[in-house]
């Protein structure tokens, strides 16, 4: 069985892509990771074939955002799917609902803390109040467990602070932002390697663009899988 702290980022175009992407990668990868860019594209259907015919554990990034009643009603309907994780914002409203949506099912429901694609200056111009991200983070996580989250997103310079929360115990805390030693950074801006997002205390390390854009994609995640299987002592200064 793969190690499923490792989930892929099915970010191709298509549901067809995907399927090949999986194919290529085989039984070195069990975890993937389905978000809103491919929704249109086939999502749903990848992922319940993933699941159904293939066995692998599947991560819905939707990152559900609305009233109440509509985040209940709309996890209720992609918790009848019998997928893995599913992320919405990490407002409390937000998490609270997706939870009664999700009753009695095995779906965990993630919250989004602060897009690791941002950084201050992306959230003053959001008009989101000041101070430090990290410590903006770890506040939305808190609250986030607070209203019942069974885990969080955030990137791998906040897993240990939030690692750290008593209200933390039990939870997940599942890292996208994760490049390899040397891989371009693309859109990232709070980013560490797959080995320090563990040792930070990440259960789950997400992987896309230096997988599925590797020459050998299945070489690729074999090489991030050895790196966290690794005894390696990790630099708290890279």
């Amino acid at each position: 069985m793969a190690d499923d702290r490792l989930i892929v980022a099915m970010d191709v175009p298509n549901a067809i892509d995907g399927l090949k992407m999986a194919e290529q990668l085989g039984d070195a990868v069990s975890f993937y990771k389905i978000g809103l860019g491919m929704l249109t594209g086939g999502g749903l259907a990848l992922a319940n074939e993933l699941k159904a015919e293939f066995g692998k554990r599947i991560f819905l990034d939707m990152k559900l955002f609305d009233i109440g009643a509509t985040v209940e009603h709309a996890v209720r309907g992609l918790a009848q799917f019998d997928l893995d994780f599913l992320t919405v914002h990490g407002d409390p409203h937000v998490v609270h609902a997706a939870k009664e949506g999700s009753a009695g099912k095995e779906l965990k429901i993630l919250a989004v803390t602060i897009l690791t694609s941002l950084d201050r200056t992306d959230l003053d111009g959001a008009l989101i109040k000041s101070g430090l991200i990290a410590d903006l983070v770890v506040e939305r996580a808190g609250k986030a467990f607070d209203a019942g989250a069974d885990g969080v997103i955030a990137s791998p310079q906040e897993a240990a602070l939030i690692r750290a929360l008593p209200e933390a115990k039990g939870k997940l805390i599942v890292t996208p932002g994760v490049r390899p030693a040397g891989a371009a950074l693309g859109d990232q801006k709070r980013v560490a390697t797959p080995a320090q997002a563990v040792a930070n205390g990440a259960d789950h390390v997400v992987v896309g663009r230096p997988i599925w854009k590797s020459p050998s994609p299945r070489a690729a995640a074999l090489a991030i899988l050895a790196e966290l299987s690794s005894p390696q002592v990790i630099n708290s200064d890279a």
